[in-house]
C-alpha cells in the first residue's frame, strides 16, 4: 500500500458539482482505500491504496464518482512522496507574501511534452507562472481589479488543456500536515 492524495476538480464552488465530503469519503471506501479522510471541501481526498499507478487509480475513482454523484469529476492524484518533494523544492522561497498575494500549484494529468518559458509573466502583470515542475506548476497572483484567479486559470487551460486543478499553497501545507498525522 502507498500513500495518495487525490485532488478532485470544480467540485462545491459557487453550487456547481455539489459534493459531500462525507459520501466522498464514503465512495473511496466503497473502492477498499483504507484511511480515508478528506480535507476542505475543495475535494481533497487522503488515502492508502495499492501501488498501482496514478492513472489506473484516477479512472477508477472518477468512474465510480461519476455514478454516484450522476456528473463527471476529474481526479488527479499524486503519491505522498511527490507532495513532499515538492515542499522541500521551497517554490514559493523569497516571495514576499502580502494580504493580497496568493501562491498556487497546478497539478497537470501529466508532464508537457513543450517546455514553457519561465517565469512568464502575464501581459498586466497580475500573475506570474514561476516554474514547472514535472507534473505541477507553481504561480503567484497578486490580487487587484484587474487580475483575478479566473485569468490565471485560464491561462493554465489553455496552455495545459482541462485535465488539470489547482489549489492554494496553504492547501498544500495543510495536506502534508494531515499527511503526518
Amino acid at each position: 500500500m502507498a500513500e495518495y492524495v487525490a485532488f478532485l476538480r470544480g467540485i462545491n464552488v459557487g453550487g456547481h458539482k455539489p459534493v459531500p465530503m462525507a459520501e466522498l469519503a464514503t465512495v473511496f471506501e466503497s473502492l477498499r482505500f483504507k484511511n480515508v479522510r478528506t480535507l476542505l471541501a475543495s475535494g481533497n481526498v487522503l488515502f492508502e491504496g495499492p501501488r498501482t499507478g496514478a492513472a489506473a487509480l484516477e479512472r477508477m475513482i472518477e468512474r465510480r464518482l461519476t455514478k454516484v454523484f450522476g456528473h463527471e469529476i476529474k481526479v488527479l492524484i499524486r503519491a505522498a512522496k511527490e507532495l513532499q518533494r515538492l515542499s522541500a523544492l521551497q517554490p514559493f522561497r523569497g516571495i514576499p507574501s502580502t494580504p493580497r498575494t496568493r501562491f498556487y500549484v497546478t497539478f497537470l494529468s501529466e508532464q508537457p511534452e513543450r517546455a514553457l518559458r519561465v517565469p512568464y509573466e502575464s501581459p498586466g502583470g497580475g500573475f506570474k507562472i514561476l516554474g514547472v515542475s514535472g507534473r505541477e506548476v507553481c504561480s503567484v497572483l497578486t490580487l487587484s481589479p484587474h487580475s483575478r484567479s479566473v485569468d490565471l486559470m485560464n491561462v493554465l487551460e489553455k496552455r495545459f488543456g482541462r485535465r488539470v486543478t489547482t489549489r492554494n499553497w496553504q492547501t498544500i501545507v495543510r495536506v502534508l500536515s494531515a499527511l503526518q498525522e
